[in-house]
């Protein structure tokens, strides 16, 4: 991916900041749109960007695209939050804002940055969801509806935008180890371990490689997708 540019949301996050490195290390330019204060691995354009706010990424991504001299070849949109709870307990302001950020940002960067990918001559944008966003879980009403979304978005952008050859597909985690992670108890983490064929967790590395691969020319006959990167967690 030498010479070509890229853009990442939550590029600063677990899995955000290992797409970004390896994005890096495979020659890209790179900006990353994420809260201010959080700053993306080194060698990175940081953009200081509230996602759950449309006027905030409009601008973060008319940066990006004055970096860049208008020209973009890969949209990552990682950014994604949570707010838990039972769907009768669910606050609407925590429904609103977990849509806001993990569902709606993504609409709104593939639409802003579709002139920038034809411009370039075509491209790709991923999407991380998650496995939740396939089989539901408990608590997770909100975010599991997030990423469900994520994979109909794809999917339709994919048909939308193939004629301009851009290429989309969404990524989907399973259990990975990150600071998000982390503090989940030990009963938790283990069952979702135990649900795996690899009999392990996951690391952010296994993610960014995967996206890096979808943005990449090797999977330039891959479109519409869902890549699950679960170990094996989810089989259908």
């Amino acid at each position: 991916m030498k010479g070509s540019n890229a853009i990442v949301t939550g590029g600063s996050g677990g899995i955000g900041s290992a797409i970004v490195e390896t994005l890096l290390s495979a020659g890209a330019n790179v900006a990353s749109l994420d809260l201010p204060g959080r700053a993306p691995p080194s060698g990175a354009i940081s953009l200081p960007c509230n996602l759950a706010d449309r006027a905030s990424l409009r601008a973060a991504v008319a940066e990006a695209g004055d970096r860049f001299d208008g020209k973009v070849q890969a949209v990552v949109h990682c950014a994604g939050i949570t707010r838990d709870s039972m769907l009768w307990k669910m606050s609407d302001d925590d429904w609103d804002l977990v849509l806001r950020v993990n569902l709606d940002s993504a609409f709104l960067l593939i639409k802003e940055t579709v002139p920038m990918l034809r411009r370039a001559g075509g491209g790709a944008v991923v999407l991380v969801s998650s496995i939740n966003g396939e089989r539901g879980k408990m608590g997770q009403a909100n975010y599991a509806a997030s990423k469900a979304g994520l994979h109909a978005l794809a999917r339709t952008a994919a048909k939308e935008l193939g004629r301009f050859q851009v290429r989309v597909n969404a990524v989907a985690p399973g259990f990975i180890l990150t600071a998000m992670t982390e503090p989940l108890p030990e009963e938790i983490k283990k069952k979702a371990v135990d649900e795996t064929a690899l009999g392990k967790a996951g690391a952010p590395a296994d993610v960014a490689n995967a996206v890096v691969f979808l943005c990449s020319p090797l999977s330039g006959h891959v479109t519409g997708q869902v890549l699950r990167v679960d170990g094996g967690q989810l089989m259908a």
